[in-house]
């Protein structure tokens, strides 16, 4: 793809949003408000200002990278704009600081490269562990924890009467990354060696293992503490995905299905809020004004959608709880039929063919390594929300990248497309 074309799609979804959240106040025969030449002139100032930046700092980058981030992003501000205005200007000024922090990385790497993070890979991974234990701070304190739909994973920082609330797991997962990704490139031949064995079973030197496996446990530990379902399984998946990539050992995939399985049996058995979630999942309707009112309630919007969709601001997605966060992709599909569906995973597809991409033609293990673990923690991302709205699997709470409301989540992924960006420029140089 040419500079030219990359800078038209972002133009075009510029439109989008503006175009889009006309029709959202039109349809509520609200006329067309100040709200839609705000929304594009945000995005475009988002879009724009990391356009310049990664000409400016990765300029060899690829082309194929912005634009689907872009649509995606389009997409959902024009649907929780819908779903609570409110909540969609919030959602504005957190693509602002999102698209300044990714210029910021990309400012900060473009001497040294991403090389420069394997120095501090273990203060990367202090970094992680102190985000995930901050929501265990102390309620009433300026910045404390907070328990919000029963997990524990917010911190809400008080400015006298008015208070911001942030998920700092989102920053913890690409810490980890880092860190996971910095180790096992150093470490790969000696986990690929397995000379100990246990029977039939073959390990590697405990000295290898031990270290990666303490810090996943421990960040696991912290996060089944604060039952966080859909973070511990994105975590382990990613564990075991970056473990393989590294050692190219098929026993260490067998080892972690096996695991899944038996832990996703246990959660199932010891923690009642699991068993809940497995209940809601397979018989939704058994207790539709309780548990299972979420996930009928989508059903009924996929049910209203058709090819096409109502049409956006006809539908009724505010009848579904938290239909700006868990339940945004329903949401839509509702408002733009499987049409807008199917563009929203070919969008994604093709982030992630991008990112797998500058994953397999870098030829350092490392950056390797780090745009493949970035890359798959999309994936599972996504794949966690979608299973669990599509009703494949039991809803974890997990946020659908780029498209969901949430400032901490728009903040990490941003990131991420930073670091790729840069992996991207300095694998082509």
């Amino acid at each position: 793809m040419t500079e030219r074309a990359e800078t038209l799609l972002l133009l075009a979804a510029t439109l989008l949003v503006g175009a889009g959240t006309a029709v959202v106040t039109l349809t509520n025969e609200e006329g067309i408000t100040f709200d839609a030449f705000v929304a594009a002139t945000v995005f475009l100032a988002s879009f724009g200002g990391l356009l310049f930046a990664i000409r400016s700092w990765a300029p060899k980058a690829t082309r194929l990278l912005l634009p689907p981030v872009a649509l995606l992003t389009a997409l959902g501000l024009i649907e929780v704009f819908r779903i609570d205005r409110d909540l969609g200007r919030l959602q504005r000024y957190w693509l602002l600081l999102a698209a300044a922090i990714a210029m910021t990385v990309l400012r900060l790497l473009h001497g040294r490269g991403v090389e420069v993070l394997r120095r501090f890979r273990y203060l990367f991974l202090a970094a992680a562990l102190g985000f995930l234990l901050l929501p265990l701070l102390p309620s009433g304190l300026p910045l404390g924890g907070a328990t919000i739909n029963g997990s524990r994973l917010w911190v809400r920082l008080d400015f006298g009467e008015r208070a911001l609330s942030f998920q700092p797991g989102e920053a913890a997962k690409v810490l980890l990354v880092v860190f996971f990704a910095s180790y096992l490139a150093e470490r790969r031949r000696g986990l690929a060696e397995m000379p100990r064995s246990i029977g039939p079973i073959r390990l590697p030197e405990p000295r290898q293992l031990l270290p990666i496996i303490l810090a996943f446990g421990v960040s696991f530990a912290v996060l089944v503490y604060q039952r966080d379902l859909g973070a511990s399984i994105l975590l382990f998946g990613l564990f075991v995905v970056l473990l393989y990539a590294a050692t190219d050992r098929p026993a260490y995939l067998i080892a972690g299905g096996m695991l899944i399985a038996s832990g996703a049996s246990g959660a199932q058995n010891v923690f009642p809020h699991v068993q809940a979630r497995v209940d809601a999942w397979l018989h939704p309707f058994q207790d539709f004004a309780g548990g299972g009112f979420q996930v009928a309630q989508g059903v009924f919007a996929l049910g209203e959608a058709g090819m096409f969709g109502t049409g956006l601001g006809a539908g009724a997605p505010y009848l579904i709880p938290a239909a700006a966060t868990d339940f945004i992709f329903v949401a839509l599909v509702e408002e733009t039929g499987l049409a807008g569906g199917f563009a929203i995973l070919a969008a994604f597809g093709l982030l992630f063919a991008v990112g797998f991409g500058i994953a397999v033609r870098s030829g350092d293990p490392f950056r390797s390594l780090l745009a493949l673990g970035l890359t798959v923690t999309l994936v599972l991302q996504m794949t966690l929300i979608l299973g669990g709205v599509l009703r494949l699997m039991p809803l974890t709470g997990i946020t659908l990248p780029f498209v969901s409301y949430g400032g901490s989540s728009l903040l990490a992924n941003f990131g991420i497309v930073a670091l790729l960006s840069r992996i991207s420029h300095e694998e082509r140089t």
